[in-house]
């Protein structure tokens, strides 16, 4: 599981808006065109004498075409102090997540499970500030850079996105976000945020539910979701495995000195 996951969900997957570039040592996406403005190091396998080498290469890479860029380590990857060289370099580090999949076959009760009513899918690019107004209650404006890209990506790619939101009291109180990828058996979940006001209502179950539901009937088998410490005991009883755990770290352009 861990070897496909690694071949589809980290060496072949793609994102709109980004070139991806298939290097022998890693992969990488390089922003072609707005608003995508970070590049990413989405996979390396690299041995102990040419790591540093390797993360010179890829901080000039981004730096000379003038973006920011965050490399995703995962746990099993090589060389073992990858995070600790990152660190070296001036990467900062993000919180770590738990890389958590669940089998579709496995898991009729969620695929089964009756969504709310006041769960709907957005069509329109234009709503893209309900989702927002929901991520910036929870999380600041930090998360605003969000809204053109999931607006862009909806335009862009609407057979490969479906964005949720679940509404309490009438207004915007949870969102998640589900993103296919061609030829994959792997489908990934993003968002999941619910204001804290509403917790306990059943809300993030549901939009997993309307998810899988989605998943199944484009014939995926697999759901992955980067889970952080709140999310994993809910994902565990619903079925979810945890399968290696990734830690992001960001290079800023104007810390390169």
């Amino acid at each position: 599981m861990l070897a496909l996951f690694d071949r589809e969900q980290r060496q072949e997957v793609t994102y709109p808006g980004f070139r991806r570039e298939v290097l022998p040592d890693l992969v990488r996406m390089t922003p072609i065109r707005p608003p995508y403005d970070e590049g990413a190091v989405v996979y390396s396998c690299l041995s102990e004498a040419d790591a540093d080498p390797v993360i010179t290469a890829q901080i000039e890479h981004f730096a000379s075409h003038g973006f920011s860029f965050e490399w995703k380590a995962y746990s099993h990857d090589s060389p073992s102090d990858l995070p600790e060289r990152l660190l070296r370099f001036g990467f900062a580090a993000d919180e770590p997540e738990s890389v958590m999949v669940l089998d579709l076959v496995e898991a009729p009760e969620l695929v089964s499970a009756a969504p709310l009513e006041t769960i709907h899918r957005l069509s329109n690019p234009q709503d893209i500030h309900k989702v927002v107004s929901v991520l910036t209650r929870v999380w600041g404006a930090e998360d605003e850079w969000l809204g053109p890209v999931l607006a862009d990506e909806m335009i862009q790619a609407p057979d490969d996105l479906r964005i949720y939101v679940a509404y309490a009291d009438g207004i915007p109180a949870s969102t998640a976000w589900i993103r296919f990828h061609p030829d994959s058996r792997f489908a990934s979940l993003w968002g999941g945020t619910t204001v804290p006001k509403h917790r306990g209502r059943g809300l993030y179950r549901a939009l997993l539910s309307v998810r899988a539901r989605d998943a199944q009937a484009r014939g995926v088998r697999y759901l992955t979701v980067d889970a952080g410490p709140m999310s994993r005991p809910i994902l565990e009883r619903l079925g979810f495995r945890h399968l290696t755990d990734t830690r992001a770290f960001k290079w800023t352009l104007n810390r390169r000195a």
